[in-house]
């Protein structure tokens, strides 16, 4: 960048264009138009790159996250691929300055809130001096009673949170919610900012904007230190992959190094808490919980859940895990808990709050206000309402929630007159931040989410989070569903800073970390994928072939026993590329979404590169020649992910269970082939069809010229021990899969396996009939229940 422009940017194109809105705060300009000084550096470097410049930049962002997989998906749809995340590059700054202030009013914050839940599932003094309605507490069923006088392990309630905030009219940051329970986004903020390093790139490391990694650093750090020992098993508790957040769960448990867990990989016992593994029970010493506490044990919390351990409770009581958070702290997302923070921190602590809260008011009624103190009640409205008491209130929609029913004017005049407005009826007024749109900046409103970390020095924040912003001028209309969209936050800094990192120091002795145990399901899933994928190559290579023949007339017995194997599995053979082998394939897609944590990301976007192609090409192709060269590409796609998968998979135990679902699969498949093609009634040319359908037409000519005989075929796609796609390939296969899984019951699939593999080296190319073949096929198909008794640990 030439050295004239820099700090030139308020004389751009850029700025004079920018208008912010009339009376609303802006984070680029003043009230008086001028560019708040943290932005120059930015905006020099985006005057310089020009329109064009800038959307090849926005582009390169925009197809980072593509090809990362990253979606934000609506609850319940465990299969789709969801929504693109919907991010917008400009980021929002912030000078280091502002974000300390920020910083100690959030750590403040965390204190008290940590002080409040444990009060209310201890000594509940709060309550009963009249700090708090009870029915706040009592009737909300967020206050989970099973969890009082329950001391956590780790002697806190609390180790992770995060707050939305944001600048009011009067320029003050206020917080418009706490998220106590199962706090996300942590993970959407690390891609957001890598996806922001990508369009800024040339900008970015001399931007001196704070990195993210120390605050993760200090967390894995703080998180090793629950388990008490350096074994420490840690693992985050998932709701599955129906959550609209999983794949942030799954991202998070990769950066970090943890095992991602359902409620079922969970076993609760009078020894402690165990996930079930492929290597058996393995002990679990900290959790980290991403699901709502009310879901976690169905024994004692909601019994109608699916998604918990039995027995959790019981195993936190007795002391036997770590629990980030605790179950029952998102009795502090209630909003109308707001109304009675100021006061609360004036009891417990002797400060304001630093960091104000958005204006919010308790509906309980007058009744219950009579046991509210004075001192609490001023602080609730205020001292100019402090003798008016505007509590007329028709009906509350809800016990605990903020001001929802009918407000006097007096109420409503009050709180306007201090930039508030009604939670659940209105929003404060929000400060605006310029977002690209069209070739300019345009002020959208925004809030910030961040996040803390509890850490033995006290609580982390992490210097930036991400930034939800709206579609429209509406500061009511930010939710990412109601269209907005989300942005990296950057905190910049007064001078240099260090870069952070997750690697280990140097002056650590180096230990070669072994692989984490396999959970059972990540196993199950593994196992299936691979089948899915293996099935989806064997019914393209038969749909190519029945159309390739169609287009060259083939005899209709040939046409009608492809046609009858393809039909077998649901797949309509005139279809052009059928709509039952897009289905086999969304079973692959939705496998490989269960293991997010565990899968590659280029193998996860090869995939749904695949069902795209293929949901593309259905559309368009037509039967014959045309469907059979659609058909081939696919198989040059699936070719690729299986390239993938087998140079970058590590040969640990999810590479043996992905291998033996293929191994299975086509060791099935191939039997099946055999059967019709060898039998004696089988139509001309179902020899050369099955060495095709086979794809070893190249090696059977080197061996045998062109003579295609019975014994030819049944030798090199059933017998030969050298031939990928023989029967007696994947039966080795199989029995290295086992020998490398030994323990557990995968003994069990090791010798039912030897078995098939010994009775197969056995045969000869006479006594191979199709009745045996057939005996096969089912034997291969059993071993699909002996893997699956293996993963069970």
């Amino acid at each position: 960048m030439p050295a004239a422009r820099k700090g030139r940017a308020t004389d751009g194109r850029l700025l004079a264009a920018y208008r912010s809105l009339p009376g609303v705060p802006d984070e680029l300009v003043d009230g008086a138009g001028r560019m708040r000084p943290v932005w120059g550096r930015l905006l020099a470097h985006m005057e310089a790159r020009g329109d064009a410049g800038l959307e090849e930049d926005f582009a390169r962002g925009a197809r980072h996250l593509a090809e990362a997989g990253v979606f934000f998906r609506g609850y319940g749809d465990a299969t789709a691929a969801g929504r693109d995340w919907p991010f917008s590059p400009v980021p929002v700054l912030l000078p280091e300055a502002e974000w300390r202030l920020i910083a100690a009013g959030l750590r403040q914050r965390a204190d008290l809130l940590e002080r409040v839940v444990a009060d209310l599932y201890g000594a509940n003094r709060l309550v009963a001096e009249g700090h708090l309605p009870a029915s706040l507490i009592a009737r909300n069923p967020e206050w989970l009673r099973p969890m009082v006088g329950v001391t956590p392990r780790s002697g806190h309630f609390l180790h992770f949170l995060a707050f939305e905030i944001g600048r009011g009219p009067d320029g003050r940051w206020w917080v418009l919610e706490d998220r106590a329970d199962a706090p996300s986004g942590a993970g959407f903020a690390l891609e957001n900012r890598v996806a922001a390093t990508r369009v800024f790139r040339d900008h970015f490391r001399d931007a001196r904007v704070l990195r993210l990694a120390g605050f993760f650093a200090a967390f894995r750090e703080a998180l090793s230190a629950l388990g008490g020992a350096d074994a420490a098993r840690i693992a985050i508790l998932s709701p599955g992959p129906e959550t609209d957040t999983y794949y942030e769960q799954a991202y998070i448990a990769r950066y970090l190094g943890l095992t991602l867990l359902e409620g079922g990989d969970l076993t609760a016992t009078a020894r402690g808490l165990s996930m079930r593994t492929v290597a058996g029970a393995v002990p679990v010493d900290v959790l980290w919980r991403r699901m709502d506490g009310i879901w976690a044990d169905p024994l004692e919390l909601r019994e109608d859940s699916r998604l918990g351990t039995p027995g959790l409770v019981a195993a936190l009581r007795a002391g036997q895990v770590a629990m980030v958070n605790a179950p029952g702290v998102g009795i502090l997302e209630t909003q109308a808990l707001m109304a009675f923070l100021p006061a609360i921190s004036h009891r417990l602590t002797g400060e304001a709050l630093r960091l104000p809260n958005v204006a919010t008011w308790w509906c309980g009624g007058a009744e219950e206000l009579r046991h509210v103190s004075d001192a609490a009640a001023r602080m609730m409205i205020g001292p100019a309402m402090a003798t008016r008491m505007p509590y007329e209130t028709s009906a509350p929609h809800a016990i605990g929630g903020v001001l929802m029913g009918h407000v006097t004017k007096d109420l409503q005049a009050w709180l306007a007159a201090r930039g508030g407005a009604l939670m659940g009826k209105e929003l404060v007024t929000l400060s605006t931040t310029p977002v690209w749109q069209a070739g300019a900046l345009v002020p959208r409103p925004m809030t910030i989410r961040l996040f803390l970390a509890r850490t033995p020095a006290g609580w982390e924040v992490m210097p930036g989070g991400f930034a939800r912003i709206g579609a429209g001028a509406d500061t009511q209309a930010i939710a990412m569903r109601a269209g907005g969209s989300v942005a990296d936050v950057w905190v910049v800094a007064d001078k240099g800073i260090e870069t952070a990192t997750l690697l280990t120091p140097p002056t650590r002795p180096f230990r070669r970390a072994e692989p984490a145990p396999l959970p059972a399901r990540a196993a199950d899933n593994l196992f299936w994928l691979g089948r899915y994928v293996e099935r989806t190559e064997g019914l393209l290579r038969m749909s190519r072939a029945w159309h390739s023949r169609r287009a060259e007339a083939a005899p209709a017995p040939l046409l009608d026993l492809i046609a009858g194997s393809l039909e077998a599995y649901g797949v309509d053979a005139a279809e052009p590329l059928p709509a039952g082998i897009i289905a086999t394939l969304q079973g692959a897609v939705g496998a490989a979404s269960r293991i997010r944590d565990r899968f590659s990301v280029d193998g996860y976007a090869a995939l749904l590169d695949l069902q795209k192609s293929m949901a593309r090409v259905a559309r368009t192709a037509r039967p014959g020649t045309d469907a059979a060269l659609a058909s081939s590409v696919m198989l040059r796609k699936i070719a690729g992910f299986s390239g993938l998968v087998h140079d970058n998979m590590v040969r640990a135990a999810g590479w043996q269970f992905l291998g033996a679902g293929r191994a299975v699969e086509r060791a099935a498949m191939m039997t099946e082939l055999l059967a019709d093609t060898t039998a004696r009634t089988a139509p001309e040319g179902s020899l050369d069809l099955a060495i095709e359908i086979g794809d070893s037409v190249i090696v059977h000519r080197q061996r045998h010229a062109v003579v295609t005989t019975r014994d030819t075929v049944v030798d090199l796609l059933a017998l030969d021990p050298t031939n990928p796609r023989a029967v007696r390939f994947q039966l080795d296969t199989l029995c290295d899969r086992a020998r490398d899984l030994a323990g557990g019951r995968a003994t069990a699939l090791g010798s039912r396996a030897g078995v098939l593999q010994a009775g197969l080296a056995a045969q000869t190319t006479t006594t191979l009939d199709a009745r045996g073949l057939g005996r096969l096929r089912a034997g291969i198909l059993a071993l699909s229940d002996a893997l699956g008794t293996a993963s069970a640990g």
